[in-house]
């Protein structure tokens, strides 16, 4: 087969309730007969990516596919071929799990996959499914630091993970103190803190990593070194860019009209599906949304929602 010719390729994160997802390994006989994957395979003539996933799930696994939302799309060469694997992330199925095709499965759960070699293609993919579905964005400038403080401590105790500081009118000492608390707060959680706009600080205060800006991203060279690097875009071609960048997830906004921002523009849903659409990284949507977007979100690509007041609603 020529690498030159892309093969479209369906796969599958299956996911239970508790966030556990499956691998699948490649049986002998098969080429990287061995290695672990996301179960999938090709797309054939006719075919959507939506109905290769359903035959594909059928025929290996003995299931059938209820739902199954649109995720990443990643491009690899093998030494063999080219491929495109346009991933899905399935939550509902009926049907016991059954190896069709003499395959092993496994259960892992994100950050602590316990079976190896996993095939390259995948491993983004792992790193993906440790972000949480929802990013809580601080809103200190509404809320004073002693409420915020609260509020955040009820989100934790509630299984908030990722929270992303972003306080324009602070700066230096003050910003910096604030940063402190937040982040040992959230560690002592289990949550994960990125830091807006500020690499430096956010390695001197401890932080996971940072949300860059669009400015910033329009301008820097390199990834910034931090565990995580996420940014913040509005278009196809900050979203790009970000992925160009080596970031981890980005924020797309605004989806909806939102209270900072009375009448400025939007996307809409179907703007923001069409924008990422294809992403190789998980997007987060942002802008005028509930908590109960979620679902809408999810149907539309994203990854999962950020919310800036309404992740701090009492």
């Amino acid at each position: 087969m020529s690498r030159d010719k892309v093969v479209e390729v369906s796969a599958a994160v299956l996911q239970r309730r508790d966030g556990s997802f499956l691998l699948a390994q490649r049986p002998p006989g098969k080429i990287w007969a061995g290695y672990w994957e996301f179960p999938g395979g090709k797309v054939e003539a006719g075919e959507t990516a939506h109905d290769a996933l359903v035959r594909e799930l059928r025929e290996e696994l003995g299931i059938t596919v209820q739902t199954a939302y649109p995720w990443l799309t990643r491009v690899f060469t093998y030494p063999h071929a080219t491929v495109r694997l346009r991933f899905f992330r399935v939550t509902a199925w009926t049907g016991a799990l059954h190896a069709h095709e003499g395959q092993q499965f496994a259960w892992q759960v994100p950050g602590g996959v316990d079976v190896a070699p996993v095939l390259p293609a995948n491993t983004p993919i792992l790193r993906a499914l440790e972000l949480p579905d929802m990013y809580a964005i601080s809103n200190v400038a509404e809320l004073g630091i002693a409420t915020f403080m609260a509020r955040l401590q009820a989100g934790l105790e509630a299984g908030l993970k990722l929270v992303q500081l972003r306080e324009k009118e602070l700066s230096g000492v003050a910003l910096r103190s604030l940063a402190q608390q937040v982040v040992a707060l959230a560690h002592a959680g289990g949550a994960k803190v990125l830091l807006n706009g500020d690499a430096e600080m956010a390695r001197q205060v401890g932080a996971d990593g940072v949300q860059l800006t669009s400015t910033q991203l329009a301008v820097l060279k390199e990834r910034p070194a931090v565990e995580w690097c996420a940014a913040s875009c509005h278009n196809i071609e900050e979203l790009r860019r970000a992925e160009a960048l080596g970031c981890d997830f980005a924020v797309l906004s605004p989806v909806l009209p939102t209270l900072s921002h009375p009448g400025a523009q939007h996307l809409g849903w179907d703007r923001f599906a069409a924008v990422a659409a294809d992403a190789t990284i998980p997007v987060y949507a942002l802008g005028g949304l509930q908590q109960g977007d979620m679902q809408t979100a999810w149907e539309h690509g994203a990854y999962g929602i950020a919310l800036l007041r309404q992740a701090w609603v009492s």
